[in-house]
């Protein structure tokens, strides 16, 4: 009975893996393609109409009007595209996909680590290729993303990822470029279960935290001028922070907190900052200018915080941010920020309503997240010699009802956009008709 109760439980693993299997990574590009007609929207404020874009080995060869720009359709596979656009694949800025596949299944969650300070923590070695919650993102033209641990008052190290991949070292465009850390709060809410008041209230702890914060960065300093004889990986992850070849990306939404950081990280060395939320970071413009702050900034479609708060505060952030000379970007976290990240597009599209063009819209997830990353030698716009990691859309991608994507490409390959959600969706599709 026990060896039949094994076999069991062996087949029942079997099928649930064959089952809910991820799709195969496109193969590398072999042959050249060119996609023509469409209209392209470079990532950059440009759109050409009657594009055409050829694609070699991996990379944009050539892309300018139709009508000036020669081709060779002999010896390559022609990809008609009239009447549809192009876009730049989506960029997720501080995410957790690939880090977690059921929350409620603690063996699936690889999202923090035990302890407060974390700086060696690598999150690129717990990204989950094969993740079923990554392949939904791709329909909607999301193709690249920032790998983010979350938890203690820093989180460790992110790096930037593509989409679909065989393994976390072929997902990976930028390893361990960037440095998290949880500001503290200089406000905290009454623990009313513990008998305090409810709202807001001035945090007592708030002084001696950003100390030990502060000490933390000048002993991984000392650390990184001394002689090294004894490795202690915390410091050693530091390092990067301080001769620039790091990111440091703060969380940080309220106005004293966000002038604190960024006031601390500068005295210490820190060159590339970023505010990641920046709730108030509007209130603070100049500010954010004077120090070449950007900003990951939080979920668009979010309500007032404060009483006083206008009702579409987050809707119109984007727009005051960007018209004080800003670099911004999107980001999706919060509640379901995993399941919420394929709404990147029309957060983005959100921000066309409340007086960004359609084109700085579109700047907020593919070019800006591109520069604040490092990667925008390659992604980020559709430009000759970078990536092709592009995708063809029925209509304006930042608009749900007409996102509506026909090819993907990743680096060149084909990328499939088939997920266990569209499998779902023509399953069930189908039974109206089997209805007696």
């Amino acid at each position: 009975m026990k060896n039949l109760n094994k076999i069991n439980i062996v087949l029942f693993m079997l099928c649930t893996a064959f089952g809910f299997a991820q799709q195969t990574p496109g193969p590398k590009q072999t042959k050249d393609f060119a996609i023509v007609g469409a209209t392209a929207h470079i990532g950059n404020g440009t759109v050409i109409e009657n594009s055409i874009i050829v694609v070699s080995n991996g990379k944009i060869t050539t892309i300018g009007p139709e009508t000036t720009t020669p081709l060779t359709k002999q010896s390559m596979t022609i990809i008609d595209a009239k009447d549809k656009h192009v876009y730049p694949g989506f960029i997720v800025a501080n995410g957790t996909l690939g880090l977690v596949e059921v929350d409620a299944v603690k063996a699936s969650d690889d999202l923090s680590e035990l302890g407060t300070f974390n700086p060696h923590i690598r999150s690129i070695i717990a990204y989950n290729t094969e993740s079923k919650v990554t392949e939904s993102m791709r329909p909607n033209g999301v193709l690249l993303g920032q790998v983010v641990p979350r938890g203690g008052r820093i989180s460790g190290t992110s790096s930037v990822v593509q989409y679909d991949a065989w393994n976390w070292e072929d997902a990976a465009i930028k390893l361990d470029n960037g440095i998290h850390v949880n500001w503290p709060s200089s406000f905290r809410r009454g623990r009313w279960w513990l008998g305090e008041e409810r709202g807001l209230k001035p945090n007592k702890d708030y002084a001696k935290q950003v100390k030990e914060l502060n000490d933390y960065f000048t002993e991984s300093k000392s650390y990184s001028n001394g002689d090294k004889t004894e490795r202690h990986l915390p410091y050693e992850a530091m390092i990067g922070l301080f001769d620039g070849s790091k990111h440091l990306y703060i969380n940080a939404n309220d106005e004293k907190s966000i002038t604190d950081a960024v006031n601390l990280a500068k005295s210490q060395g820190v060159s590339k900052i970023t505010i990641v939320g920046g709730y108030q970071a509007s209130n603070i413009t100049s500010f954010l200018k004077q120090n070449d702050i950007s900003v990951f900034l939080t979920r668009v479609h979010s309500r007032p915080e404060q009483e006083d708060d206008d009702y579409d505060y987050a809707f119109k952030q984007a727009k005051i941010l960007v018209d004080a000379g800003i670099l911004v970007a999107l980001e999706p976290s919060g509640q379901m920020e995993r399941m919420n990240s394929r709404n990147l597009p029309f957060y983005a599209g959100t921000t066309v309503a409340h007086g960004l063009t359609k084109a700085q819209a579109l700047q907020l997830i593919t070019q800006n997240p591109a520069k604040i990353m490092g990667i925008d030698d390659s992604y980020g716009t559709l430009e000759v010699g970078k990536s092709a990691t592009l995708f063809i859309s029925e209509g304006d991608a930042l608009d749900m009802r007409t996102n509506i994507l026909t090819k993907a490409f990743i680096d060149g390959r084909p990328v499939s956009l088939e997920t266990h959600q569209t499998k779902l969706w023509k399953r069930y599709s189908e039974k109206p008709n089997q209805v007696d």
